[in-house]
């Protein structure tokens, strides 16, 4: 396997939180900006994903800490998937071409972080996945992340009115 040099997630290997990163975020609404929430009500909030697939993959996240659907209050359930909806809109606008949409349940079902479910929404590009990926077993993030977030708050000032 090739590696390549990304610097930028030393702090992935860094960083040690103790507790959920999740509930963190929810809790420290102060410091939105440093986590790259662009939206947040008393039931949800819309994050960057730090390490994305693609540029302009978010999540949506319920400030109560759940690890499964079936445990989580019908109602937060709902609003969650009433800003999916949103969202694929969102992306749209974005640009995106497709878009992939789901949840990695607990830690055999793929979840990075297990202990707090989130929504995982994911633009697809026409040749997002090509040569580099198939063959080299890489990835390149060829956009500046921060102009990426700040693209997606702008249109979820449009999309994700709080209508609550």
């Amino acid at each position: 396997m090739e590696y390549l040099y990304a610097p930028w997630r030393s702090d992935y290997f860094s960083e040690k939180l103790e507790g959920c990163i999740f509930c963190h975020i929810s809790q420290n609404p102060e410091s939105d900006e440093k986590h790259k929430v662009f939206y947040r009500d008393n039931q949800i909030f819309c994050v960057m994903n730090k390490y994305p697939y693609t540029p302009g993959h978010f999540l949506i996240v319920p400030h109560c800490h759940s690890d499964s659907p079936d445990l989580l209050d019908e109602e937060i359930w709902l609003h969650l998937h009433k800003f999916s909806k949103k969202g694929v809109a969102l992306l749209k606008d974005f640009g995106a071409e497709g878009i992939n949409l789901g949840m990695n349940l607990q830690k055999a079902g793929g979840a990075g972080i297990p202990a707090h479910l989130h929504l995982h929404l994911i633009p697809r590009f026409i040749g997002d996945t090509n040569f580099f990926t198939t063959i080299g077993d890489c990835r390149a993030y060829g956009v500046d992340f921060d102009k990426i977030f700040e693209k997606i708050r702008t249109l979820s000032l449009q999309h994700f009115v709080n209508d609550l």
